[in-house]
């Protein structure tokens, strides 16, 4: 095998508190004996940090956000970069895209694009961008100018919501795509196969876990609260943005068509645009005094609502847009914990959990039968028990993030194999 070289990663931002799976590969990577450069499209705006943040020891700098904002550090790398012979082969394909997509975002990426290759961190020779949008975007543009090699890790919204043309343009240039589900491999691989010549495989499949060390099992008994106990209310609980995809509305509502004699509370972790909205349809629905909205929090305290909570639900939709998520990570974390989920049928959900087996899966957008569900799970807390036990042991079988390291660091020898 050969030995790991320096690898610069592109993100979206950095760091984010929605965005653990990608942290946790970072710190995967670098026990792994790689080592990293990190260059972020936007300054972190998360008050709080997760402890595996302050574990990275990658350096971090920040591509200008907005090119107005940094004029003359744009008018020095475009000075520099004009020179390259990859500067013509970056601008038609520059010049390919604009009439496709004729917006100021097309602009910022050309423009971060040669800011990245200008101030290339250190020695590294590989670019390795998080998100097959915006970011592979740039990075799509740096490998054309600077003459660079690259792969990309595609998850979920930046699928579902970018062109096909864009993604087959972009899946036609890169040295190796990865992605976390088979709804998401399934749709590159078939853009692939159109674009990309020869047989080599472009597209692959690795689910990226959980590191079990930060999840272990949880010996705690579970309660036998079935709603019948105004006193001891069942605890339901959910972690995610507050966006249109996770389908919180529609949680809201199944909830409040619950039987009024049915004793329970909702615990609410995370930020998001939707929050007041949420908080004012959940008063209009009457059931605002059984619900408790904790805003972001770090990764330790979310672990202690897992273990206190007895039902997690999330009810993930397909938005008109067509975002969606791709497994969301905080199912796989509440499994981990044994706590029995409500969810959806979208995307890689159902690649986790198979409804009546580990997990209670529903048609998205639905809040009767999204309340049907729940009304189940809260009356009969044996279900729950037994539901949550099979989903955990799935988990700790099939989710361990290792299994993504060890695929990602096939990848990366394998592409320093084929360019020495």
């Amino acid at each position: 095998m050969q030995s790991p070289r320096k690898i610069t990663v592109l993100l979206k931002g950095y760091p984010r508190l929605s965005e653990t799976f990608i942290a946790q590969e970072l710190l995967g990577l670098e026990k792994a004996g790689f080592e990293l450069e990190l260059v972020a499209m936007r300054r972190p705006t998360d008050k709080k940090r997760h402890p595996v943040h302050d574990e990275i020891r990658a350096p971090v700098h920040y591509l200008p956000e907005y090119l107005h904002e940094e004029p003359l550090r744009v008018l020095k790398a475009l000075v520099k970069t004009c020179r390259l012979p990859g500067f013509g082969t970056m601008l038609k394909q520059f010049c390919k895209d604009l009439p496709r997509d004729f917006s100021r975002n097309r602009f910022r990426r050309l423009g971060q694009a040669m800011v990245l290759v200008a101030e290339w961190p250190g020695k590294a020779e590989w670019l390795h961008a998080h998100f097959i949008h915006t970011p592979a975007s740039v990075a799509f543009y740096a490998s054309l100018l600077g003459g660079l090699r690259w792969s990309v890790s595609a998850h979920a919204k930046d699928i579902w919501t970018s062109k096909d043309w864009d993604l087959a343009d972009k899946l036609a240039h890169v040295d190796w795509a990865v992605t976390c589900t088979r709804a998401g491999y399934d749709q590159l691989s078939a853009l692939a196969k159109d674009r990309r010549a020869g047989d080599r495989k472009v597209v692959h499949l690795s689910y990226h876990g959980l590191d079990l060390q930060r999840f272990p099992h949880f010996d705690g008994p579970r309660s036998m609260r079935d709603g019948s106990d105004p006193q001891n209310p069942v605890r339901l609980l959910s972690v995610g943005r507050a966006v249109k995809k996770k389908g919180y509305d529609v949680l809201l509502r199944a909830l409040a068509s619950l039987p009024d004699d049915m004793a329970w509370t909702f615990t609410h972790i995370g930020g998001g645009d939707e929050l007041a909205p949420l908080k004012a349809l959940a008063s209009q629905l009457g059931i605002a005094d059984r619900i408790t909205w904790k805003g972001a929090m770090d990764q330790r305290d979310v672990l202690a609502h897992y273990r206190d909570s007895d039902v997690f639900a999330l009810a993930c939709r397909i938005t008109a847009d067509g975002d969606r998520d791709g497994l969301p990570n905080v199912l796989v974390e509440a499994a981990s914990q044994g706590l029995m989920a409500v969810s959806t049928t979208v995307s890689g959900i159902s690649e986790l959990f198979v409804d009546g087996e580990n997990g209670l899966l529903v048609a998205p957008d639905d809040p009767t039968v999204l309340a049907n569900a729940l009304q189940r799970a809260i009356s009969d807390p044996a279900l729950r028990i037994g539901l949550g036990r099979a989903a955990e042991e799935k988990v700790r079988r099939d989710f361990d993030y290792q299994n993504s390291i060890r695929d990602l660091t096939t990848l990366f020898n394998m592409s320093a194999r084929q360019s020495r």
